[in-house]
This record gives C-alpha cells, structure tokens and sequence, in this order.
C-alpha cells in the first residue's frame, strides 16, 4: 500500500470553504484524498492548528487521516505563516518517524517549502500542486512578494513531479516558468456527483426563499483577486429591475474586510441595495442548492488555476459567464456551455446573461451541454492519475535540486 504525506499547512481540508483563507483548495485537498483513500491509498494530511481545541488528528475514514500540527500562534494571518514553517515542518518529520511515507505531496507554496525540507531528509519523492503561482497572479494585477517567487522557483527546481489542472494551466507554467526537472502532470479536479447534479430551478429557488425574477449567482471568497465588485457592476448594466444577485462567501485575506465594505458601498451607491443578497459561507454540498436555483453563474475572478465553482455549476446544468483566464478557459465552452469574457467587462457579462435571459430554450440547451462536460470530471479519476504518479515517482531517483 503507498503512503502518503498530503501537506495542507496554511487552511485545513476540515475547514468551511468559503470562510478565511479556506476555498477550492480546502475542498480539492478533501476530495482527493478520500478518493486516494478509497483507492487503496493511505494518506496523512498535516494542516496547521488554526484554534485551540482541536484534535490531534481525526480518522475521516479508512486510509484518510488529518493530523493538526501545532506552529505558531492560532491567530497568525496568511502574510505571517511563513515564518512557522519550519516549526511546522520539524514537527511533521517527528510524527512520519512513527508512521513513515513513500511519497510526500505538497499544496500551494507554503506547503512546497515544507514538502522541499521532508523531501531530503526523509529521502523520498516530492509531488507537488501549487493551486496559485506568483507568477501568474502578478499577470492578472496581483503581485506577490518576491521571496514568494523565490520560494516557488526553489520548489520547482527540486520537485519530482508538478500537478496542474489543465492545459492551460500547463502551457502558463512553461511560459512562465520553463520545464522543470520533474514530471508534469495533468490532475484534473472532480466534482461530487451525488450533490452536484442538475435539478428543478423553482424547487431550489423555494427551498432558499428567492423571488421568480431573474437569479444571478457569485461563490467565492471576497477578496479582490475573485471580483465579486464586477459582478454588482454588471447586475448594474443588466438594467433589469427584477434580477438580484446572491453573494455567497465570506472575507479573506489582509484586504477581505475593507474589500467586503467597499463591495457593499458599491451596492449601496448604484441604487442595488434590495437586489443584491450576501450570504454568509455554506457547507460544501448545500451550494448546490444555490447553484441550481440561479439562471447563470458569474466567475469574474482576475485569475484561477482550475475555477472549482465553474465546474460545480456547470454540473448542475447551469450556464457559466466567466472571465477567460487559466482553468476557465477549459471548463467554459464559449457559447455552448456559457461564455467567456475578455478583461472582466461588467458590460459585456451583463449582455451574455441578458442573451440567456431572452431565450430560455437556448439557456436550457447550454445548461444541458454544461452538465454533460461536467460529468466528465470525477474524483476517482484525479485519483487514479495520482496514483500512477505515486508510483512512477517511487521507482525513478529523486530529482536533484537545480
């Protein structure tokens, strides 16, 4: 059986999506891993301790185990977490002297520090998934700090394998970054089918107490770089007094809650303030609810690897109106299964979804065609691809550090 050391440092796979610094990343991480483990893979996954009273580790279910590693004060922000890798990562390899990997599987770059550490002094392969680079956030107007990059590039130039979601992503990272050492590897995320399933619009929109007017949908976090302020602009530019948008999501972020205040002044200055609806985070599954009462889904963020809610809400046969960057470019079949937008006009979001809201029968006909690419996407599957990475790793030398 392979062993597993998943790193989750900075947000815990147990955490509510959606809340802090919790997102796709907490749901990826989760999903995976209970895959892996109904697959035969015995996976630990070691997130930081975020407050006081946790476990010491929780057994989710066979094979799949979370151990809460004390580093740091609990109240540490994401900008100060750099500093307690290392306890972080000392305090790991004492716990893997006692339950031992084969391979060790970093997510994003704070885990990739600590996964490039465990890597040579326990001798085994490196895999890692950064979710977000540098590189690719600075082009979509989100500069990161330059010992961030730093960090980054030392991971790549050690890691024996390198996960992205999808072409696009691969072909960012080789422009941005050349071929590494390692294997890359297409991992694509999955999508719960039991949940995440097309059903009937008015039965969600009752079970949520919406109106029958037109229903526009954001999920994410709120913070800039996912741009919950275009899509209040461009409920604006719609011009319909019966549509209202449902913000569901929570701040994150050093600039979360002055980026939340300015969003809901924004709201407030456009005369918007009865239609736009900001719902605090929800379980994972109850978003499907949300997802399947809204007649389009709007992703306007700047940047995003994969677009976890674009796949979701296409699975429940809704049309997604998204900015075309990254992973999104893959999920969003231009003007079959949604449509993408170029530079995240609010304008141009607000004509697609006028398009939709004309024509039911052609939004029924993207809806279908957005469920149907949807199923393609499943977690045994990521899973399985893993797995042949696991053991294609395990049997080569380790790449050394360039």
């Amino acid at each position: 059986m392979t062993r597993v050391a998943v790193l989750s440092f900075h947000t815990s796979p147990l955490a509510q999506p959606g809340v802090g610094d919790s997102g796709g990343m907490n749901v990826y991480v989760r999903e995976l891993v209970a895959a892996l483990a109904h697959a035969g893979v015995e996976c630990t996954t070691y997130t930081r301790a975020w407050r006081p009273g946790l476990p010491d580790e929780v057994l989710v279910e066979p094979n799949h185990r979370v151990v809460h590693v004390p580093a740091g004060r609990f109240d540490l922000v994401k900008e100060e977490l750099e500093a307690v890798v290392p306890e972080f990562t000392e305090r790991v390899l004492a716990d893997m002297a006692g339950r031992p990997a084969d391979v060790v599987h970093s997510n994003y770059w704070l885990s990739g520090i600590a996964g490039h550490a465990i890597k040579h002094d326990a001798s085994i392969p490196l895999v890692t998934t950064f979710h977000t680079l540098a590189r690719v956030k600075a082009e979509g107007g989100d500069p990161e700090p330059e010992r961030r990059e730093r960090a980054e590039a030392s991971v790549i130039g050690c890691a024996d394998a390198i996960c992205v979601s999808c072409d696009e992503e691969a072909d960012q990272f080789l422009r941005l970054y050349g071929r590494p050492l390692g294997r890359m590897e297409i991992v694509a995320p999955g999508v719960e089918h039991a949940f995440f399933m097309p059903g009937d619009r008015n039965g969600a929109r009752t079970a949520l107490g919406m109106g029958s007017g037109p229903v526009l949908l954001f999920v994410g976090r709120l913070q800039p770089l996912k741009g919950v302020d275009v899509a209040v602009r461009a409920l604006a530019a719609l011009g319909r007094n019966d549509a209202e948008l449902y913000v569901v999501g929570g701040s994150s972020g050093a600039e979360g809650d002055h980026y939340s205040a300015s969003v809901r002044r924004l709201v407030d200055e456009l005369g918007l303030t009865r239609r736009v609806h900001f719902v605090a985070p929800q379980p994972h599954h109850i978003l499907s609810t949300y997802y399947r009462a809204a007649d389009a889904v709007w992703v306007p963020s700047r940047s995003e690897s994969f677009g976890l809610v674009a796949l979701e809400a296409a699975a429940c046969g809704v049309p997604v109106i998204a900015n075309g960057v990254g992973g999104l470019l893959s999920l969003v079949d231009h003007d079959r299964t949604g449509f993408l937008v170029a530079d995240r006009d609010p304008e141009v979001f607000a004509r697609h979804t006028a398009e939709l809201l004309a024509d039911p029968v052609r939004a029924a006909e993207m809806g279908r065609a957005a469920a149907s690419r949807g199923r393609a996407y499943t977690w045994s599957f990521a899973a399985a691809r893993l797995r042949r990475l696991y053991s294609d790793v395990t049997s080569r030398a380790l790449v050394s550090c360039s």
